[in-house]
Protein backbone atom coordinates (compact mmCIF):
# COMPACT_ATOMS: atom_id res chain seq x y z
CA UNK A 1 0.00 0.00 0.00
CA UNK A 2 2.42 2.34 1.00
CA UNK A 3 4.37 1.29 -1.81
CA UNK A 4 2.17 3.34 -4.09
CA UNK A 5 3.89 6.88 -2.67
CA UNK A 6 7.29 5.61 -4.48
CA UNK A 7 5.62 6.03 -7.42
CA UNK A 8 6.30 9.80 -8.78
CA UNK A 9 3.20 9.58 -10.96
CA UNK A 10 1.21 9.95 -7.97
CA UNK A 11 3.55 12.88 -6.60
CA UNK A 12 2.94 14.50 -10.42
CA UNK A 13 -0.79 14.10 -10.43
CA UNK A 14 -0.87 16.16 -7.05
CA UNK A 15 1.66 18.56 -7.41
CA UNK A 16 4.59 17.56 -5.78
CA UNK A 17 5.19 15.94 -2.16
CA UNK A 18 4.43 18.78 0.08
CA UNK A 19 0.79 18.35 -1.42
CA UNK A 20 0.32 14.87 -1.17
CA UNK A 21 1.70 14.91 2.33
CA UNK A 22 -0.79 17.81 2.61
CA UNK A 23 -4.02 16.04 1.50
CA UNK A 24 -2.54 13.09 3.84
CA UNK A 25 -2.88 14.82 6.41
CA UNK A 26 -6.33 16.46 5.83
CA UNK A 27 -7.47 13.26 5.15
CA UNK A 28 -6.28 11.46 8.11
CA UNK A 29 -7.74 13.97 10.42
CA UNK A 30 -10.92 13.36 8.56
CA UNK A 31 -11.24 9.46 9.25
CA UNK A 32 -9.54 10.07 12.90
CA UNK A 33 -10.94 13.25 14.93
CA UNK A 34 -14.15 13.89 12.60
CA UNK A 35 -15.26 10.25 12.00
CA UNK A 36 -15.60 10.53 8.48
CA UNK A 37 -16.51 7.28 6.96
CA UNK A 38 -13.52 5.43 4.85
CA UNK A 39 -14.19 5.25 1.18
CA UNK A 40 -12.81 1.99 0.29
CA UNK A 41 -13.00 -1.56 2.54
CA UNK A 42 -10.90 -0.77 5.86
CA UNK A 43 -10.05 -4.61 5.56
CA UNK A 44 -7.53 -4.82 8.36
CA UNK A 45 -5.34 -1.42 7.28
CA UNK A 46 -4.39 0.99 9.02
CA UNK A 47 -6.02 4.52 8.64
CA UNK A 48 -2.83 5.93 6.78
CA UNK A 49 -2.96 2.65 4.70
CA UNK A 50 -6.56 3.06 4.07
CA UNK A 51 -6.24 7.05 2.52
CA UNK A 52 -3.47 6.09 0.90
CA UNK A 53 -5.31 3.73 -1.22
CA UNK A 54 -7.97 6.51 -1.58
CA UNK A 55 -5.72 8.65 -3.20
CA UNK A 56 -4.04 6.12 -5.49
CA UNK A 57 -8.30 4.70 -6.66
CA UNK A 58 -8.85 8.30 -7.39
CA UNK A 59 -11.80 8.65 -4.57
CA UNK A 60 -10.35 11.59 -3.32
CA UNK A 61 -9.44 14.62 -5.09
CA UNK A 62 -7.72 17.66 -3.42
CA UNK A 63 -9.40 21.19 -4.99
CA UNK A 64 -5.97 22.38 -6.36
CA UNK A 65 -5.86 19.35 -8.84
CA UNK A 66 -7.82 20.75 -12.17
CA UNK A 67 -10.55 17.85 -12.79
CA UNK A 68 -10.32 18.80 -16.34
CA UNK A 69 -6.95 18.09 -16.64
CA UNK A 70 -6.30 14.58 -18.54
CA UNK A 71 -3.50 13.62 -15.63
CA UNK A 72 -5.87 14.69 -13.17
CA UNK A 73 -7.73 11.52 -11.54
CA UNK A 74 -11.26 10.87 -12.44
CA UNK A 75 -12.20 10.75 -9.23
CA UNK A 76 -15.38 12.19 -7.60
CA UNK A 77 -13.58 15.37 -6.06
CA UNK A 78 -13.27 15.67 -2.38
CA UNK A 79 -15.75 14.08 -0.35
CA UNK A 80 -18.35 16.36 0.61
CA UNK A 81 -20.36 15.37 4.22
Amino acid sequence: MIEALRSDEIIHRLGGRFKLCALIQRRLKELVVDGARPLVEREGRTDLELVIEEITQGKIVPEWVDATDEKASTGPGWPVE
